[in-house]
């Protein structure tokens, strides 16, 4: 009962953290775990148990994180993502854990590589929540998002090895290396592999006519779970193996022809998990901060340090975190240089200010406090790993300082970043619509031949009249998107004033749409008040919402669809402000 009253006020925090969070303008993983802090002090408690907090919250999170991914981007800066998934990870794991034990000699050589290395994975939670946050260029978004997907499997690997090598005393370069190619690459491969065999039973099931919506979004929620079981399994990655099923459905598009309700529906699902578990994840985190820092300060009094000794030791060990990352980063950048000049072709250079972007952009999160949580406790004939308490606590300092750093740093340096213009997407879009408005044009076309010449007169003329119909709105949406008339016009007088009516059309059209909007407001209120007054059953009540909101949705997207305008029509906005695209 315990338990279920503490889970049920966790998804409460968690619901209204979101609004508490704009309203105050604050960072909502900064929030979040300033809440679960504050719940600790009132006694809501729960144990953290690193195994299940893996298997319940990082599977879903991470493949959700991969099956949104724009691949066109991600393939393209996959050199410089791969670099940092696991160039970087090995490099701040050698650097660091040298560092580390410099700080503390008494502390074992494999012991302070496991700290290095469980350190060094940037979160995919904690970096999407934080760069959402900003408005950063979508270059530098992807790079960070990619390296945060694939950098866990790398630093858990490095971290497995050093707590091996840490209770065995024994380690070997070479089968280090050889074990993280297998476990990684197996752990792709089985995400891959299940993820094939759904997209295959799942098309197999439509085909007979059992598409059921609820049926098919539960199996792929469930498919994270299934890779990330079956490869830890198997002693492999089942990280990479949550990412692997992710990005095989993202390439193959599962649900690009399924019903519209599967999809509809199953983005609702996603948004929903996405959202309350990547605000549980910061909860848990700040639920255990408490217990950990008394811990700490309990080892340090009782080696004669002070708090502030303490805590500027977790501040060292982030600063230095941040210049390997910093100095990483230089030297890919600069790699690249060389590299195009050789080739003699044109890259993009990284700026300084995209450099300090990049490094406070890497915070930790989750992975770092689940691995290190993980480290082995005295049971029976086997000792406890060294110093256990006080890495706990340094890596839980580290998480905290690398979300304040990036909260701090990373809007001051997003507003010195190269920023494409919001409307790239929105130009790239209307160009995508111009294309498909054509292709259509080009079937109504084709079909009105065929059509003719396949039935009576009497029926030809009435598909013609449709088909009229049907090209004219194809036609006029032709013309608002080149805003241009359709006719190649040479003439500077006439294009002008093709470009006038144009535009005087797209008002119109805006104005259209707010006014069915505000019809449809006023239906609402008018079915509203029936239903008080007890005219309308409870069923015909929800079937109407129904068709409501599907009236509503098809007005947004024709507005969507509509090309953009620097300029405002008041007339427009007084009718309904919050659905004027411009």
């Amino acid at each position: 009962m315990h338990v279920t009253i503490v889970v049920l006020a966790l998804l409460l925090i968690t619901a209204i953290s979101g609004p508490i969070a704009k309203i105050l303008s604050i960072p909502l993983p900064l929030l979040l775990i300033a809440c679960g802090i504050a719940s600790s002090f009132l006694g809501l408690n729960i144990a953290f148990d690193p195994e299940t907090f893996l298997l319940l919250f990082i599977p879903p999170l991470l493949f959700s994180e991969a099956y949104l991914i724009p691949l066109r981007d991600f393939r393209h800066l996959r050199w410089t993502i791969l670099l940092l998934a696991v160039g970087l990870v090995v490099f701040s794991t050698l650097a660091g854990g040298y560092f580390v034990h410099c700080l503390f000699p008494t502390l074992p050589f494999a012991a302070a590589f496991a700290l290095a290395a469980i350190l060094s994975p940037t979160d995919a939670v904690a970096v999407t929540s934080m760069v959402y946050e900003e408005h950063v260029p979508r270059r530098f978004l992807h790079i960070l998002q990619g390296e945060a997907l694939l950098n866990d499997a790398s630093g858990l690997v490095c971290f497995k090895f050093a707590v091996a090598a840490t209770l065995t005393g024994t380690f070997s370069v070479t089968q280090a290396s050889w074990g993280f190619v297998v476990v990684a690459l197996s752990g792709v491969f089985i995400g891959i592999l299940l993820a094939i065999l759904f997209n295959f039973a799942n098309r197999i099931v439509s085909r007979h006519g059992f598409n059921e919506p609820t049926t098919q979004i539960t199996l792929m929620t469930l498919l994270p779970f299934a890779a990330y079981l079956l490869a830890e399994h198997l002693h492999v990655s089942g990280i990479l193996a949550s990412v692997g099923a992710g990005l095989s459905l993202n390439q193959n598009r599962v649900f690009g022809s399924a019903q519209t309700a599967t999809r509809l529906r199953g983005s609702a699902v996603w948004e929903m998990i996405t959202f309350l578990f990547n605000g549980l994840v910061f909860l848990l985190l700040g639920l255990q901060l408490p217990d950990i820092a008394r811990q700490g300060v309990r080892i340090a009094n009782a080696a004669g340090d002070s708090t502030w000794s303490l805590l500027g030791t977790i501040i060292l060990l982030t600063c230095v975190l941040l210049f390997l990352r910093m100095i990483w980063i230089l030297l890919l950048g600069y790699g690249k240089n060389m590299i195009a000049k050789i080739r003699k072709t044109s890259h993009h250079n990284v700026s300084i200010i995209e450099t300090a972007a990049m490094t406070v952009g890497g915070v930790r999160g989750a992975i770092t406090l689940a691995g290190i949580m993980s480290l082995p406790m005295a049971e029976g004939n086997i000792p406890e790993f060294p110093m256990r308490d006080l890495l706990i606590t340094f890596a839980a300092g580290v998480i905290i300082a690398s979300i304040l750093f990036g909260t701090i740093f990373l809007p001051i340096f997003s507003r010195y970043l190269s920023h494409e213009s919001a409307s790239i997407v929105e130009k790239e879009t209307d160009d995508i619509r111009y294309l498909l408005t054509l292709d259509a044009i080009s079937e109504i076309e084709r079909q009105s031949a065929l059509a003719v010449k396949q039935i009576d007169e009497n029926t030809a003329q009435q598909r013609a009249e449709v088909t009229a119909a049907i090209m004219a709105e194809y036609r006029f949406r032709l013309q608002l998107l080149e805003n241009t008339p359709i006719e190649n016009l040479k003439n500077g007088d006439l294009q002008a004033n093709a470009t006038t009516q144009c535009d005087t059309a797209l008002v119109k059209r805006r104005f259209e749409a707010a006014l069915r909007l505000h019809l449809l407001r006023t239906k609402r209120k008018a079915l509203t008040r029936m239903r008080l007054e007890g005219m309308v059953s409870d069923e015909a009540e929800r079937q109407l919402i129904h068709d409501f909101d599907l009236e509503e949705t098809m007005l947004f997207g024709s507005a969507r669809a509509l090309p953009r305008q620097q300029d405002s029509h008041e007339d427009w906005k007084a009718i309904h402000p919050l659905y004027y695209t411009g």
